[in-house]
This record gives C-alpha cells, sequence and structure tokens, in this order.
C-alpha cells in the first residue's frame, strides 16, 4: 500500500509542477523521465528472459501428471480471464471514458536536455525463444549450471526491480504526469483511471464469482463456503501485493476447502508463479484504455488481444514474486505487438499498479479453484519428494 499511496503523492506533484513550474524544472523532468524509459527499455529483455528461464527450469518438480494439470488449468484461467476483460473494455470503455478517449495521451511543449539511448541486448521475441529454449532445456537436462545462472539473474533483475526501478517509479510517474498537466491532458487521463480502475475489480470478482460458481456446481459443493475459505488469503493478498508472501495463508485457506495435503502443497505456491487471472484482467483492461486515449493507437481486433493475451499469460510467469515484475514484464509485448509509445507504456505502469493488491487477491484466491480441480484429477497423488516440509498453516 505504501507504493500506491507514493505513486498517488507523484501524480500528484507532477500536476501541480505541470501547472506552475518554470520551463527549466520541466526541462530537467523531461531529461530524467527520458533517461528513465531507457533504462526500463534496457531491462525488459531481462526480466523476460531471467523470469520465464528461471519459471519453466522450476516446473520439473513433482509427479508429471499433476504438474500438468496444474499448469494447464493455470494457464486456461489466465487466457479465459484476459479474453473477458478486453471483451468487457472494448465494448463499454469507448462508451463509458467518452471524449477523454480521443485526448492525446500526452504532447510535449518542451524538450529534454539530451537524449541517450541505451539499446537492450535483444529484443522483446528474441528474449522469449531465448528463455523458452533454455528453459526446456534445464529441465529436460537437470542442467545445475546453467539453473544456477537462471536463478542467480532472476535474484539481480529482482534486486534492481526492488532498489531502483520500483523506488523511482512515482518520480518517472511525477514526471509524465507533469509533462501532461503542462499539455492540458492531464485531467481528462484522471477521469480514464477512475473509470478503469472500477471496473477492474468489477471484473476480478465477476471472474471469482464464475470460477467458484461453476467449480462448486460442477463438484457439488457449495460456491459460497468454498470462496469463503479462500477469503482469507484473497485479504491477505490485498495487503502484501504480493502472491509469494501470501503462500502460508493461501495454503491454509486451500486446506480448509478440504483439498488434499500433497495436492495444496505442490499446487499452491506453484500457482503463486503461474496463476495471473486477476493480473490480466488488469493489464488487458488498463491496455485498452490506453489505447482508446492515445492518437496513433487504434483498439485492434481479436486477431491481435488473442494472441497478445497468450504471450501475456506467459511472460508474467514467475513475475509476481518481484514488486512490480507484472507490468514490467508485460512492457516488452505491449510495445512490440500493440505498438505503445513511451508516455503510453508510462500510464500503464501508474495504472497496473494503483491496483496491483486487488489483481494479486484476485491471482490468490482463484488458485484455490485449481487446487480443487487438480485434487479431483489427480486424486490424492502421493507427495512430491522436498515437498514434505511446505505444511499448511
Amino acid at each position: 500500500m505504501k507504493l500506491i499511496l507514493k505513486l498517488l503523492a507523484g501524480m500528484a506533484v507532477g500536476l501541480l509542477l505541470g501547472l506552475y513550474a518554470p520551463g527549466p524544472l520541466l526541462t530537467l523532468m523531461l531529461t530524467f523521465k527520458g533517461l528513465f524509459s531507457q533504462f526500463i527499455g534496457f531491462m525488459i529483455p531481462l526480466i523476460i528472459v531471467f523470469y520465464i528461464m528461471s519459471g519453466i527450469a522450476a516446473l520439473e518438480t513433482g509427479s508429471g501428471r499433476m504438474l500438468g494439470w496444474t499448469v494447464g488449468l493455470a494457464y486456461a484461467s489466465t487466457i479465459l480471464s484476459g479474453v473477458l476483460a478486453f471483451a468487457a473494455a472494448s465494448t463499454f470503455l469507448p462508451q463509458w471514458l467518452g471524449a477523454a478517449a480521443a485526448a492525446p495521451v500526452a504532447a510535449n511543449k518542451l524538450a529534454p536536455l539530451f537524449k541517450l539511448e541505451i539499446k537492450p541486448l535483444f529484443d522483446v521475441m528474441t528474449a522469449l525463444m531465448l528463455a523458452f529454449v533454455f528453459g526446456l532445456g534445464i529441465a529436460a537436462t537437470g542442467a545445475a549450471r546453467l539453473r544456477e545462472i537462471a536463478e542467480q539473474g532472476k535474484d539481480i533483475v529482482e534486486m534492481v526491480l526492488a532498489r531502483v526501478l520500483v523506488p523511482l517509479l512515482p518520480a518517472y510517474i511525477a514526471c509524465e504526469f507533469a509533462d501532461m498537466a503542462a499539455a492540458g491532458t492531464a485531467f481528462a487521463t484522471l477521469k480514464t483511471f477512475g473509470v478503469v480502475l472500477l471496473m477492474a475489480i468489477a471484473l476480478h470478482w465477476l471472474w471469482l464469482a464464475a470460477l467458484y460458481g461453476a467449480s462448486g456446481t460442477l463438484l457439488g459443493r457449495n460456491p459460497l463456503s468454498l470462496l469463503r475459505a479462500m477469503l482469507p488469503a484473497y485479504f491477505t493478498a490485498l495487503g502484501t501485493m504480493s502472491s509469494a508472501a501470501t503462500i502460508p495463508v493461501a495454503l491454509r485457506s486451500a486446506g480448509n476447502m478440504k483439498v488434499s495435503p500433497p495436492v495444496v502443497n505442490f499446487v499452491m505456491p506453484l500457482c503463486a508463479t503461474i496463476h495471473l487471472c486477476g493480473s490480466t484482467i488488469t493489464l488487458v483492461s488498463c491496455a485498452t484504455a490506453v489505447m482508446l486515449m492515445t492518437h496513433g493507437l487504434e483498439v485492434p481486433g481479436w486477431d491481435v488481444m488473442l494472441p497478445f493475451i497468450l504471450l501475456l499469460g506467459v511472460t508474467m510467469v514467475a513475475a509476481p514474486g518481484a514488486p512490480g515484475g507484472g507490468v514490467m514484464s508485460a512492457l516488452g509485448i505491449l510495445s512490440s505487438v500493440l505498438g505503445f509509445p513511451e508516455a503510453s507504456l508510462a500510464l500503464m505502469i501508474a495504472l497496473y499498479l494503483a491496483q496491483d493488491s486487488f489483481g494479486t487477491a484476485c491471482n490468490v484466491a482463484g488458485d484455490g479453484v485449481v487446487a480443487l480441480w487438480v485434487d479431483r484429477l489427480v486424486g490424492r497423488a502421493p507427495q512430491p519428494a522436498g515437498e514434505a516440509a511446505v505444511q499448511r498453516g
């Protein structure tokens, strides 16, 4: 929650500076914004490579059947939630946003002092393919040294996110809003923020209601009782903004749904990194809104959005373990697939992080449904080696 408050403070300070600050100060802010944006662009392929490589390499633990069902159900839930989000956003947002949808995101009146181009090591699609090849290779061969490199690389990326990128995000957002305030588009943007955030949260609850309603009916369980059992995990995630930090409570909540301990101990920690229904709903909703607001961008059809959603479910693998990891890992395909410019990426960061706790809570609550179905489909499978130490509670 502290990050959200800092982002809100950054927006407020940026608005005031954009309206009243002298030109030289705004020029310095534009210079910082350009440099920080270049650094983010440099980090995006590294985030994708090490997150996905590490996440895929770790999928070798436990029985193959249980792993297959868990990954398949989690990915299906993530993709279907994104489909729901785009269907709702593309239908209702153009009407709800009204004139704000036609406003430009920002139009620079001032230029930065200088520009510095920091080229990434490789583009986004190359990063994705590299992560897949080496991640699957490590899982298949058990290459210990490569696994260690992937884990250590991920640790370094997470450190950069936690100590550099995330702490400086409020300043970056302040610079972006100062630019928009100077251009006269900031207040239309704030109106859009409110509409999109309310819509995303409503879609979270709609998706959870559909998951638990359908699962409870098909499994012969009371949907309300199942959802009530997961509420402690939901509210814990709401406060921590981290799926990983919520794992102990999620284990206990899934156990309260009468899921067998071997399934609980295997599925819940794994889903904390691969089941991202809430995050996907938010990213797709926010992306649709930003495209409506940005001159030069148009909301595409399903031929573009469906591949985008499919990629989104993969690029965010293991991202919930890092602060801001979900949206940071998505920036690459937002720019490469949807054509987002720098200013639109900044808005995506602000929109996503403003409701990150709600998206994380939806992810965690949805994990319980995956555990229910794996328990029914796989049964009380033997507990995987190495998992016995993970106990509920």
